[in-house]
């Protein structure tokens, strides 16, 4: 039998109206820029401005013809994808290795895997500058890289690390008590169990690697510029509408990404109900 309910007083109803009133006026602030951008895009005119003197995909023609912008994109694809693809592997061991090793200084060595998302990524930046200049691999699709990697690795380890944390290691003992062995095991049996942890940190790492800006100005060369460092370079030097078709085309895959998140965190829901 449902409990009846109980009517909410007056300061009750007024502090739900603030947080609603604050939490939309927030979410207003931050919503109108991408509202002010998007249509900016498909101006027809030369600079940014309302009205707009009329419709026009000029712009985002200019972004897939220009041999400045769209070398950038390629740069940003194979930094990202590459980045993504070294930081899910790293984070993903770093992330099994943490949770079934027995380490008196765990939480240490799990702050210091974190520790590129804490520590300001301007000092980062420098570090990682001074760092590579000696090896080489400043001015390199390498060391870019390996930047991003580092960057996009601690997401892979917290998601993984909270799939881990509801994983049920029986399973993985029934498998090896079957004879598979411990490849098996993994690839068979964990790997399909954590792989919407798994698919979630790389799309952060992707994300994180596609929009960073900071490290890419500090130890990219001339044929390494990414898409954001372009877009740094125009807002500085002139600023050109084709730059609002860039932003819309991020702004676009920003959303891609959150339903591909939100689709990922139904679907770890699911099983783990399931595996309950």
């Amino acid at each position: 039998m449902a409990a009846p309910q109980v009517p909410l007083t007056v300061s009750q109803r007024l502090g739900a109206i603030l947080t609603w009133g604050g939490a939309a006026a927030v979410l207003f602030f931050l919503l109108v820029p991408i509202f002010a951008i998007v249509p900016l895009s498909f101006s027809s005119g030369n600079f940014l401005t309302y009205p707009l003197p009329g419709f026009s995909l000029r712009w985002y023609e200019e972004l897939l013809t220009s041999d400045k912008w769209l070398p950038a994109l390629r740069n940003s694809m194979i930094v990202g994808v590459s980045a993504t693809i070294a930081a899910t592997v790293l984070g993903t061991l770093a992330s099994i290795g943490l949770n079934r090793a027995r380490l008196p200084f765990k939480p240490v060595v799990m702050g210091l895997l974190l520790s590129p998302m804490i520590v300001p990524v301007v000092i980062t930046a420098i570090g990682v500058y001074f760092f590579f200049a000696p090896l080489g691999l400043s001015n390199s699709f390498s060391g870019l890289i390996i930047a991003h990697t580092a960057l996009g690795a601690p997401f892979v380890v917290i998601t993984v690390s909270a799939t881990l944390a509801h994983f049920d290691i029986g399973m993985a003992r029934a498998a090896a008590s079957l004879g598979a062995p411990p490849l098996t095991t993994f690839f068979r049996v964990v790997l399909p169990l954590i792989m919407p942890g798994v698919a979630s940190g790389a799309l952060f790492a992707f994300a994180t690697s596609f929009d960073e800006v900071v490290v890419a100005l500090m130890i990219a060369g001339p044929e390494q510029r990414t898409l954001p460092r372009e877009m740094f370079s125009g807002i500085r030097e002139s600023i050109n509408p084709t730059i609002t078709a860039v932003a819309t085309v991020l702004i676009l895959t920003s959303v891609v990404l959150l339903v591909c998140l939100e689709l990922l965190r139904r679907r770890s829901e699911r099983l783990m109900t399931g595996a309950n």
